[in-house]
């Protein structure tokens, strides 16, 4: 009985007739016991799917016409969104569609790239995650593309567009290798995630690319993961710069 496995510890009860194993994760045990399902942040830390936004708030998807269960002392953020939500953890095409909508544009197009990069996004689910932003904002489903090697890198391209600057993305120049961006026909960016690039041996690596490509005549441009995050201002005049100089040069 469930009860008996209750009591001998096989089974969690979250609540009157939801059960979990003890090895569920725990913030999806909590939306459980709120009435729904784990999405945003969370979710997409779960999904394996890069995140903007360090939010410790569990995000909480009770669907079109859901019931929260209040749990005292809780800080969830309870979501309204129509659809038919099952406990656990939100589809990755569902928790896209609420990212937009809790966090905004960059937050999902950075997740979106990310879901593409690792294939877990099919046409047929991007096509329904398109239908469920705003008619306005479904252009960022169009500008995504599928091999953009981090969130640093999405941010980056979106970025940059809005500026109207046009960047060629993953290029191959012979004995630099591949580079994250090419602007023009001599300006090098690269991103360097918090999770790369750490260390003597690739920051030496980084440092011989670089020189690679001086001797072919392109200036270089590197952002790390807290350039790109928290100071931006600082990373777009040193862009504009770069090419206000590239203009001067002809």
């Amino acid at each position: 009985m469930l009860s008996t496995e209750v009591e001998n510890g096989h089974i969690v009860r979250v609540r009157p007739g939801v059960f979990a194993l003890p090895s569920t994760v725990p913030e999806v045990v909590e939306a459980a016991a709120h009435g729904g399902a784990l999405t945003c942040a969370s979710a997409l830390r779960l999904h394996g799917i890069w995140t903007l936004n360090d939010d410790p708030a569990v995000h909480v998807w009770l669907g079109g016409t859901g019931r929260v269960h209040h749990v005292p002392g809780c800080s969830c953020v309870g979501h309204y969104f129509a659809g038919t939500m099952q406990l656990g953890l939100a589809p990755l095409e569902i928790v896209l569609a609420h990212i937009y909508h809790c966090h905004g544009d960059e937050a999902f197009f950075a997740a979106l790239e990310s879901g593409l990069r690792q294939r877990k996004i099919s046409s047929a689910a991007r096509n329904r995650i398109r239908s469920r932003i705003p008619t306005s904002a479904r252009w960022l489903v169009d500008f995504a593309r599928p091999d953009s090697d981090s969130g640093l890198e999405s941010l980056l391209r979106l970025r940059l567009h809005l500026l109207g600057i046009r960047l060629e993305c993953q290029v191959t120049i012979p004995a630099v290798g591949i580079v994250d961006f090419v602007v023009g026909d001599r300006l090098i960016l690269e991103t360097d995630g918090r999770e790369n690039h750490d260390g003597i041996s690739h920051r030496h690596k980084d440092l011989r690319r670089d020189a690679a490509a001086s001797r072919l005549g392109y200036e270089t441009l590197r952002f790390d993961y807290a350039l790109v995050i928290h100071d931006w201002p600082t990373v777009e005049a040193a862009i504009l710069a770069a090419l206000a100089r590239m203009v001067e040069r002809g």
